[in-house]
Parts: structure tokens; C-alpha cells; sequence
């Protein structure tokens, strides 16, 4: 194992949590390994571990660009890695709003619902139906 593929396994857990990446990991199969090496590697030993950017603005630079890129499978775990990250609800809506100016609509309407789902799961108040508390 790399030095990179430490750090990155590392900054991995620190941003998705234990349970996600015990959950990739597990599930790595012959097949799957080079990639897995790669975002563990590249992603998060290399780009996410770096001093240019505090882990909060890679979040949100991360849910624009999964939410421009129609990554609706990504987003629920980019949501809570925001979370994690210290940013809010609100702050994670206001990068979606700000989003839609520049990849559209349609593609912040997906991920304002994708959003809204993961938040309600965490229990966040603000993502709840009115009637709900």
C-alpha cells in the first residue's frame, strides 16, 4: 500500500465516513480494484488531500459539479460529506440555487430533491414536510 493510498483512505473516511468506505471497500472485487485505487489514490490522496482548499469548498465545488453533471447517484453521498464538512442545510441549498444559473434548471430541480431527501434522512428540520414535526 502507497503512501498516497494511505493518505487517501484517510481523507476518505474523514469526508464519507467509516461506514461508506468499509462498504466500498467490501464490496472491491478483482474487477473493481483498479478503480477503486484510483479515486482513493487520485481523488482523495491527491486532490481532496491537498492545502489549496478547505474541505467545505470542495464540497460545494463537488455537489456543483456532481449536479451539472446530472450525478444523481453521487449526490446523496456528497450531501452528507457536506454534512461532515460543517456545512449547513442552508449553505448546501444556496450552492444548488447557485448552480442552476450556470448547468439549468432541470438539473438543480434533480438535486434540490436528491438534497432534500438525504437531508430529511439526516433529520434535518429545514428538509421536512411542514406537517411532519
Amino acid at each position: 500500500m502507497t503512501n498516497r493510498h494511505e493518505q487517501g483512505m484517510k481523507a476518505r473516511r474523514e469526508v464519507l465516513g467509516d461506514e461508506h468506505v468499509d462498504r466500498a471497500v467490501a464490496g472491491t472485487t478483482e474487477f473493481s480494484r483498479p478503480f477503486q485505487d484510483y479515486i482513493t489514490e487520485g481523488a482523495w490522496g491527491t486532490v481532496w488531500s491537498r492545502d489549496g482548499l478547505d474541505r467545505r469548498t470542495r464540497s460545494c465545488v463537488t455537489l456543483a459539479a456532481l449536479t451539472a453533471l446530472h450525478a444523481h447517484n453521487e449526490l446523496p453521498m456528497h450531501v452528507r460529506a457536506a454534512i461532515r464538512n460543517g456545512l449547513t442545510a442552508a449553505e448546501i441549498g444556496e450552492v444548488l440555487l447557485h448552480t442552476a444559473v450556470y448547468a439549468g434548471a432541470p438539473a438543480a430541480n434533480a438535486a434540490f430533491a436528491i438534497a432534500q431527501r438525504t437531508l430529511a434522512e439526516l433529520g434535518e428540520p429545514s428538509a421536512l414536510p411542514a406537517d411532519a414535526g
